[in-house]
């Protein structure tokens, strides 16, 4: 919802874009369609919102655009597009064999024009029909100052909806953000050879539509085949879930498909969780769906020279230990402890926290422009000592963070000791920051670049080639090379590797067992006697995560984190949504301080994670050779 929000905005922002047009705002169908017939009888109109019924096929269209019995159908989408890419929506090794197979990316989105181009097509066969899909520009710029926020979100009647700033027209929205682009070939392929674009295949075009309707006024559920996909299937949930009464839509389906008992699909790992293991739906289609029933030829693990693991032989550890019901580490020691060896003190550990919003914040910036709008910052002594050094967070309404948040952060981590982040998401971030730096005015520009340059390595999509001489250091590519812990079950996210380690390590149970943490022992900015090892009532640690306040209340905020399925934003759901809301909806200074509160709890909480990591590895490694545990 959180993300649909956003995608008010944009189809607000597209209707202003319009000279003018009627609003069809209610929600009956029967009221929407003879509003709509009202107004068909016009030669020249635009509709916004008009209904379209079809024997029992019924659509609203974002904008309607008539002129005589020449209709434009747009369908308005918060999805970036680049103008400057060669064929888009295709597939590119199948173009090269002169096949038009589209990007699963974009099918969604162009099955959805294709929808209501055949429905509208049917209730008036009389017009001539061009259907678009409007766009973010990802080649504009804004030309004024907060236009984001003359699209508020309000709540009225228990239904979100957009208020457009009184005062606000065309002319003051400066340069267009929003493309349309002319899908009609995309619509015809979908339509024409939608055999071959869609699996499974449930006919033709028509026939598909059919079955769906069937199945929905049948409340009937879609035979689906299982797969790769099921993996993040939101309607799959462990046991404790289940029962606190939800049901688990995956063990049901997967149960019926497989002929497998339920209890064993929750109870056994599957080969869906085998970590980055792209065999699976060829061993899910022959029969074979539990990790046990594998063999080490199926991995297909290769011979390795070099110390750290391969993904191979990373998958056979997962695999080996599942099937031995092994629940201990498996811990290269000795790439752990060269790696120690070689960083220095005072050791840094930093987290960002980011968005990107289709209609920008801020004059001169593109549609999905990174922002970077808080980070947490924890240090290591040599001593040993930990404190949370520093903190920063943008809270201002329009303002662009970027810049300031790379001065900030300049300063925090000063000039000495080696600087730590867990995946590529903090250097990806410095590198965007740099480019949008190059083409500023800021005054300490250079310097600002020099810097980032000092602590990165230069990515494919930016301008210049460098590593940097303080480069930071990948805790996740370190987990990846040297560390598998069976209780994250192949998972390398922090929110994963941090309680497994917890589970087992007797150092950081007793560390972190007193309420020491945000005391003269252990500063911190946001908390204080806090304790940060819990038990449940089985004796069992709890997840550190779940010990924070949800940063909305009653939002699951794993549930948020597993929307995005980018993995370099999958840990950071519930931050982006919430700096997002409070730019663009009306919240009281109340609902503010405590998401303010909130965010920054979750975000010192990342950087005590990256800490509680190291002293582990610390740990282990101290007696290196005999190969003892913490």
């Amino acid at each position: 919802m959180a993300l649909a929000e956003g995608g008010f905005q944009v189809g607000e922002l597209a209707k202003m874009y319009c000279q003018s047009g009627y609003n069809i705002e209610t929600l009956s169908h029967e009221e929407a369609l003879r509003e709509t017939e009202k107004y068909l009888h016009s030669e020249n109109v635009t509709l916004f919102e008009p209904a379209f019924l079809f024997e029992n096929l019924f659509i609203r269209i974002d904008i309607f655009e008539k002129d005589g019995n020449k209709v434009n159908l747009v369908e308005v989408k918060a999805k970036s597009f680049d103008p400057a890419e060669e064929e888009p929506f295709y597939d590119r090794r199948a173009l090269r064999k002169g096949k038009y197979i589209l990007k699963s990316k974009w099918k969604p989105y162009l099955f959805d024009v294709a929808f209501q181009t055949y429905v509208l097509s049917k209730a008036q066969p009389e017009f001539k029909i061009t259907p678009y899909l409007c766009l973010a520009n990802k080649g504009a710029r804004t030309s004024v100052e907060g236009i984001n926020q003359k699209f508020l979100l309000v709540e009225e009647g228990g239904r979100k909806k957009v208020r457009v700033k009184e005062g606000t027209t065309k002319e003051l929205l400066g340069e267009e953000i929003l493309i349309r682009i002319d899908v009609s070939d995309e619509v015809h392929l979908i339509i024409d050879d939608w055999e071959r674009q869609y699996e499974p295949s449930f006919g033709s075009f028509s026939e598909t539509i059919n079955s769906f309707s069937a199945a929905y006024e049948a409340d009937k559920r879609i035979d689906t085949p299982i797969g790769t996909k099921c993996k993040n299937c939101e309607f799959r949930i462990n046991s404790e879930k289940e029962e606190s009464g939800l049901l688990n839509g995956f063990k049901r389906c997967w149960g019926e498909k497989t002929n497998v008992s339920p209890d064993r699909l929750i109870k056994e790992p599957l080969i869906i969780d085998i970590w980055n293991f792209r065999d699976s739906q060829k061993f899910i289609d022959s029969g074979v769906y539990f990790v046990k029933d594998l063999e080490k030829t199926d991995i297909t693990v290769k011979d390795n020279d070099n110390p750290s693991l391969t993904s191979s032989e990373r998958q056979w550890i997962q695999v080996e230990k599942a099937q031995k019901n092994d629940e201990t580490p498996y811990v290269d020691f000795g790439g752990l402890a060269t790696a120690l060896r070689s960083w220095d003190f005072p050791l840094h550990f930093i987290d960002f926290e980011t968005t990107m919003m289709a209609i920008p914040f801020n004059s001169g910036r593109r549609p999905y422009e990174q922002i970077a709008f808080q980070f947490s910052h924890h240090l290591i002594h040599e001593s040993g000592n930990v404190e949370h050094a520093d903190e920063w967070i943008n809270m201002e309404r329009g303002k662009f963070p970027n810049f300031e948040f790379v001065r900030q952060l300049k300063r925090s981590l000063g000039e000495r000791g080696t600087i730590f982040r867990f995946a590529a998401h903090e250097n990806t971030v410095l590198c965007q920051i740099y480019q949008q730096l190059i083409s500023s005015q800021e005054v300490d520009r250079e310097e600002l670049c020099t810097w980032i340059q000092s602590i990165t390595n230069a990515t494919d999509s930016i301008d210049g080639d460098w590593v940097g001489s303080r480069s930071m250091v990948d805790m996740c590519d370190l987990v990846k090379k040297h560390f598998y812990h069976p209780l994250t079950k192949g998972s390398n996210s922090i929110k994963k590797v941090l309680p497994a380690i917890l589970s087992e390590s007797s150092f950081l149970q007793d560390k972190y067992s007193k309420p020491i943490y945000g005391t003269s022992q252990l500063p911190s900015k946001n908390f204080n006697n806090f304790t940060w090892i819990k038990k449940d009532k089985n004796g069992q640690t709890l997840d550190p995560y779940k010990l924070l306040p949800p940063v909305f209340q009653n939002i699951d905020t794993d549930k948020l984190d597993s929307l995005l399925t980018d993995e370099s934003l999958s840990d950071g759901g519930a931050a982006m949504t919430a700096y997002a809301k409070m730019q663009f909806s009306e919240m009281s200074p109340e609902e503010t301080s405590a998401v303010r509160n909130a965010l920054l709890k979750y975000c010192e909480l990342d950087t005590l994670a990256m800490v509680m990591i190291y002293q582990y590895w610390e740990k282990i490694t101290q007696s290196y050779g005999t190969q003892e545990t913490a």
